[in-house]
């Protein structure tokens, strides 16, 4: 098996450790994300580790990775969470340039139960985690 890309090893640390400070030299400054909740992209490297400290905050106690396929340059990971008795499946799909900093970062998530209880929790942990 073919050893892991540093941004997608990069990437996992965060998600273990939920160490907001580990995603400073994990994003580029540029990166985009796209939530399965927001229309527009949200761009920048600020934003971006606003949802993704939130989102870990709302998936990372259950939060289950359950199968990974990447490349050199990308990578789509699914994953499974219970939300309140809400069971929620998507997948992280990551983009990565050639310094290994992640520049863009796409959710997707179904079903529509899990999707409403996920943006409900989230829009919570937005409002609380203000910059």
């Amino acid at each position: 098996m073919p050893e892991l890309p540093a941004a997608l090893r990069s990437w996992h640390a965060f998600v273990e450790s939920r160490d907001p400070a580990l995603l400073a030299d994990l994003l580029a400054d540029d990166v985009v994300f796209r939530s399965p909740a927001v229309f527009t992209p949200q761009e920048g490297k600020a934003v971006t580790t606003h949802y993704l400290t939130s989102a870990i905050a709302v998936l990372g106690p259950s939060l289950r990775y359950v199968g990974q396929w990447h490349d050199q340059a990308s990578a789509v990971l699914e994953f499974e969470a219970d939300l309140d008795g809400a069971y929620v499946q998507g997948v992280d799909m990551l983009r990565w340039n050639d310094d290994g900093r992640l520049v863009s970062f796409t959710v997707l998530v179904r079903p529509l139960r899990g999707l409403q209880k996920l943006m409900e929790l989230m829009a919570q942990q937005l409002a609380a985690r203000q910059p």
